[in-house]
């Protein structure tokens, strides 16, 4: 009996390390994602499955183009994945062709599918100012994406990022760590 009940402790111990292990991981290190929609493609599709590195921002800030997962803050569990393209303290404008401009500078970069279309610049169309802890995202897919053009997403928070798009996982013939920046 004493051996059956050493065995059970054992057990429940090893179970217990097994989820505290599982929680550290999910909670600080990186936790699975799933895509749905089409708003990054060319670069994420509809149901590609991905690992969300938590632990990079910890110890750096994001940067223009990385693809972050941040909470669409009127829903709840819904999470947006999204390129960075606007950093904390700039001015992000899109004129009437589609172009956008990063404090004043025309923004040289290969991630958008298409020019954006007029109707889709958004609140873009006037100049915005960029708080100290604040990013402007946008899809690839630029005319059929909800991000920060529009109000209901807006600019995001520093604090709201939850990490940084690192691995696609399925489907398995698409499998790799994801590009962010064009030198990688």
């Amino acid at each position: 009996m004493n051996k059956v009940m050493k065995e059970m402790i054992n057990t429940l111990l090893y179970l217990l390390g097994v989820l505290c292990l599982t929680y550290f991981v999910i909670t600080f290190v990186g936790q699975r994602t799933e895509v749905d929609g089409a708003s990054m493609e060319t670069t994420l599709y509809d149901g590609d499955n991905l690992i969300v590195d938590k632990i990079t921002y910890r110890f750096q800030d994001p940067q223009r183009y990385d693809i972050i997962v941040f909470p669409f803050k009127y829903q709840e569990n819904t999470f947006y994945i999204k390129r960075i393209i606007g950093l904390p303290g700039e001015t992000v404008w899109i004129d009437e062709r589609g172009n956008i401009y990063i404090d004043g500078m025309i923004l040289e970069e290969s991630y958008g599918r298409e020019v954006i279309s007029p109707e889709k610049i958004g609140i873009a169309g006037e100049p915005i100012q960029l708080g100290e802890d604040e990013y402007f995202v946008m899809g690839d897919n630029r005319n059929n994406s909800t991000d920060s053009r529009t109000e209901i997403v807006g600019n995001i928070h520093r604090e709201d990022i939850v990490g940084r798009a690192w691995l696609r996982i399925w489907p398995f013939s698409s499998f790799g760590i994801l590009k962010h920046h064009e030198e990688e």
